[in-house]
């Protein structure tokens, strides 16, 4: 029996939790054609991986990103490809490309996720060709893409669509009869496309970009009661799953989306699968950790399937000057950030009313809020003034004479601009916690936002970052999960839950493969790099390096990434392919596949 690729003698994972073993894999035609105790017959394999002392495992599946706008123009996706991901959902937080225009696109997308309005115009403008959900699954087919899709359709692109934006944004309008009927066969269409579901938003610190309707929040948070629940029973009919950002400003809210997703089997109402963002133990609340496990746990008791989603690592984020989306989330903050001149935020940050405004948000610490305003605890990492630099802002105000931290922070933004670089930890700070969080059952592990915030933060590697903190933890003699059950977190419990063909690696089963090197994931995978994205103008991205931990990664049997570096293929031939759910999908032939013509 001969094989394309054989992976010999890897601590074999299958992406169930089932125990691990050392094995040797047979993959022929995008399959795994053998798991066997014993060495393979090599006659006639053209590719042979020696994985003796690393791990083998499915590729891993990243639940939220917001790659809907580099997709197109940078279909391989090697930033989390290259860290072992081989399965990204894209539209998250009520956003995707199916409906709206290029210039709806850019407003929806440029500030909420901090990716230039500009190229998110220019991109959706030259791509778009499609008009539906169907035609949008086989534009992104038509590309060379890296790894596999699957999407979410986004409700405020459904009700751009329908009402247009300034109408979706206004709190006096509600959509006419037949405009909620419009949405609801745009969420039917785009179900039966094969769609995972529909993604919503109440979080009121997204604010939209350009000019018709800057500052207001995105459409889906205006949405009411009827029309959200006539989408909700689609969802729930269909099986499908609803991603949704609840109100912190109003706790209710989050208790209310729990509960909508409880269900009567016995009277043939099924649960409505909710994906809630998110579990963080947020430095600025630090005991509403507890109540999201309590509230996740009951629920599901009660007949719910409800998760939490969760980035499984410390939430650091870095900022250049003011722009960064915490600031959004109170008054003074989002005041300066809508206002796109630097000029008129200049005058603005040097008004003293203004100055006391800020202030006073900065001191309220009451209520619920995402950052916990201390700029005590964030540091300046790089400044044309260097005596600054590794100094809090809170020192900094200390050293000129008792200034404000805050006044301390605005100084430096008006003297340096955005050549003021700056970080802090927001959230997922305390390893113990960390740990707990892992364990529990209702917390899905992902939560990468990766494609957005380019200049703020890095979690293309947070699969191996996990993997990292179960291997020390169990090297420790202190364990916490077994590698098996962590595997098995980010890869089969994923795809399972949204339905998807993809998260295990066993007879049988698409070739999307990660090898991993445990002795690689050491201290690297806490760094920071910076990459120019060629799509974006050459805007200069936070990423991860840690190629030596991940040898080599397959999408459908076929070798995307070896030793640190992308083979021929990525980029160039389509290896990936869009994930329909509850559909089985077999691997794309080697002759078959999107190509982009040659560079000569």
């Amino acid at each position: 029996m001969s094989y394309d690729t054989i992976i010999k003698g890897g601590r074999w994972f299958d992406g169930t939790g089932a125990p691990s073993a050392v094995r040797h894999l047979g993959i022929r035609e995008g399959r795994v054609a053998t798991v066997s105790a014993t060495p393979l017959d090599e006659t006639g394999c053209p590719e042979l991986v020696d994985a003796t002392g690393r791990w083998v495992m499915p590729g891993m599946v990243d639940i939220h990103t917001h790659y809907d706008i580099e997709v197109l123009e940078g279909p391989a996706l090697e930033e989390s490809l290259r860290h072992g991901v081989t399965t990204i959902l894209l539209g998250s937080c009520s956003l995707s490309t199916v409906h709206v225009d290029a210039v709806d696109a850019g407003d929806l997308f440029g500030r909420v996720e901090a990716i230039p309005r500009q190229h998110v115009i220019g991109s959706v403008g030259k791509h778009k060709t499609w008009r539906s959900a169907q035609e949008y699954v086989a534009a992104l087919e038509s590309l060379p893409l890296g790894p596999n899709l699957a999407s979410f359709i986004g409700h405020s692109d459904m009700r751009t669509a329908t009402m247009g934006l300034d109408r979706a944004t206004r709190d006096d309008v509600r959509p006419t009869r037949s405009e909620v009927e419009r949405m609801e066969r745009m969420l039917t269409e785009a179900l039966d496309a094969g769609f995972i579901g529909m993604s919503a938003q109440q979080l009121l610190f997204d604010k939209l970009d350009g000019d018709l309707c800057r500052s207001r929040t995105l459409p889906s948070t205006y949405a009411r009661r009827h029309e959200m629940r006539r989408l909700r029973e689609i969802l729930r009919r269909r099986g499908r799953a609803l991603q949704a950002g609840p109100d912190a400003t109003h706790p209710h809210t989050i208790l209310l989306q729990a509960l909508h997703s409880i269900g009567v089997r016995a009277l043939g109402r099924n649960p409505l699968k909710t994906s809630l963002l998110s579990a963080a133990d947020l430095k600025a609340i630090p005991f509403i950790i507890y109540l999201m496990r309590l509230l996740g746990g009951v629920v599901n008791r009660a007949g719910a399937d409800f998760r939490w989603q969760h980035l499984p690592v410390p939430f650091e984020v870095y900022a250049d000057g003011i722009d960064l989306v915490i600031f959004e989330e109170f008054g003074a903050g989002a005041a300066a950030l809508h206002l796109q001149e630097k000029l008129a935020r200049d005058e603005l940050m040097r008004d003293p009313a203004y100055r006391a405004r800020f202030r006073k948000d900065y001191e309220s610490k009451y209520g619920p809020r995402v950052w916990h305003r201390d700029f005590f605890d964030a540091q300046i990492v790089a400044c044309p003034d260097a005596s600054v630099v590794g100094k809090s802002f809170g020192q900094v105000g200390v050293e000129r004479g008792g200034a404000h931290p805050v006044d301390a922070f605005l100084d430096l933004v008006l003297e340096h601009g955005t050549a003021l670089r700056w970080r802090t930890t927001i959230s997922n700070h305390r390893p113990k916690i960390l740990k707990k969080m892992a364990q529990t059952p209702s917390i899905q592990m992902g939560f990468s936002d990766a494609g957005a915030h380019l200049r703020n933060m890095a979690f293309y590697n947070f699969g191996l970052r996990l993997l990292k903190h179960v291997h020390d933890a169990e090297r420790a003699g202190r364990p916490f999960l077994t590698v098996e059950q962590a595997v098995h977190r980010m890869t089969g419990e994923l795809a399972e839950w949204y339905g998807l063909d993809a998260g295990h690696l066993r007879v049988g089963d698409r070739a999307d493969v990660l090898v991993v090197d445990p002795e690689r994931l050491d201290s690297s995978l806490e760094e920071y790099a910076e990459s120019p994205v060629e799509q974006y103008g050459g805007l200069s991205r936070m990423v991860n390096r840690n190629d030596a931990a991940v040898p080599l990664v397959m999408v459908g049997g076929r070798t995307v990434w070896r030793e640190g570096h992308a083979t021929p293929l990525l980029g160039r031939e389509r290896t990936g392919q869009f994930l329909r759910a509850g559909e089985t999908v077999d691997p794309l032939p080697a002759s078959g596949a999107a190509t982009l013509p040659s560079a000569s």
